[in-house]
């Protein structure tokens, strides 16, 4: 599992990070392939990363079995499984860093709700003290358009591009912008392939790259799996666990779904094999360039 060798002498590195708030579902399944076919076709690193910073929403136990899942499925990553849980203090160094930027704000979701939605910088001359306040972080490279390897250009909001952000939150929890951001940097991640449900928080995320003096990733958004229009499989949705006892109907599935020509003569394979014979015929280009794709489960 752990191959120090193979992400030395690679330029490329990726990274699968799911987080342990319960078991894959099929969505996070086809995010985990194409992430590691992208970095097996480049001969590049594939990190594993437990996002499990939002503590309310962490199950207990369930880092071990979406790790097993994934050994299940043949999706074999390099270097050791990192925890944002277990990477305080580098969070912090890095706010620290960023201070004269910072500031503390008392806005409710309610509040911005009741203002149109996006955040006005109510708070910004208050002076507040940073205890029990949420901290914000002042837009000094905003992102009006960006272009995705797979959904092409995507252009920004300008009020939304110019929002001064959360990056630690009332309950003293560090944010997802901000560590995502962080652990990429820390991890030197070149190229991040994920889900199309994270396409517009991309944006913010190039700012922060920017505003830390960081080389920005490329990024790949795949299709998001639905059910139905606008109803993705999530684990808010209760989406149905992969099959770890049997996983190489769903992994074919989801090779599918990648645009990949999988045969039926295919099921009388193996996973490993399957995977093999994947990495060499996986290409962003066959992919479908859509937002969401549906599925029959």
């Amino acid at each position: 599992m752990h191959n120090e060798a193979l992400s030395i002498s690679r330029g490329y590195r990726g990274r699968f990070a799911p987080s342990p708030s319960g078991p894959l579902h099929f969505g996070s399944l086809v995010a985990a392939l194409a992430s590691y076919l992208d970095a097996k076709v480049h001969q590049g690193a594939w990190l594993v990363r437990m996002e499990d910073i939002d503590k309310p929403r962490v199950v207990q136990g369930a880092d071990n079995v979406i790790l097993t899942a994934l050994e299940k499925f043949g999706l074999h990553w390099d270097e050791q499984v990192e925890y944002q849980s277990q990477r305080h203090a580098l969070y912090q160094d890095i706010l620290s860093q960023l201070k004269p930027d910072l500031y503390a704000c008392n806005c409710t979701r309610k509040m911005i709700k009741q203002a149109g939605g996006l955040y006005q910088g109510h708070c910004k001359s208050l002076t507040l003290d940073f205890n029990d306040h949420a901290i914000r972080l002042t837009q000094t490279h905003p992102v009006y358009q960006f272009t995705d390897l797979l959904q092409g250009q995507v252009h920004v909001p300008h009020d939304l591009a110019n929002e001064d952000y959360i990056v630690k939150r009332r309950d003293g929890l560090f944010a997802y912008q901000l560590v995502v951001v962080v652990d990429d940097i820390e991890q030197k991640i070149s190229r991040v392939v994920r889900g199309a449900d994270l396409l517009e928080p991309t944006a913010r995320q190039i700012s922060l790259f920017k505003q830390l003096g960081h080389t920005v990733p490329e990024y790949a958004h795949v299709p998001l799996a639905v059910t139905e229009p606008g109803f993705k499989l999530s684990k808010q949705n209760h989406a149905p666990a992969i099959n770890i006892d049997d996983p190489l109907p769903e992994l074919l599935q989801a090779l599918s779904f990648l645009g990949l020509s999988v045969t039926d003569d295919m099921k009388l394979s193996n996973v490993e094999e399957i995977l093999a014979w994947a990495s060499t015929q996986f290409s962003l280009a066959v992919i479908p360039q859509v937002l969401e794709k549906s599925i029959k489960l």
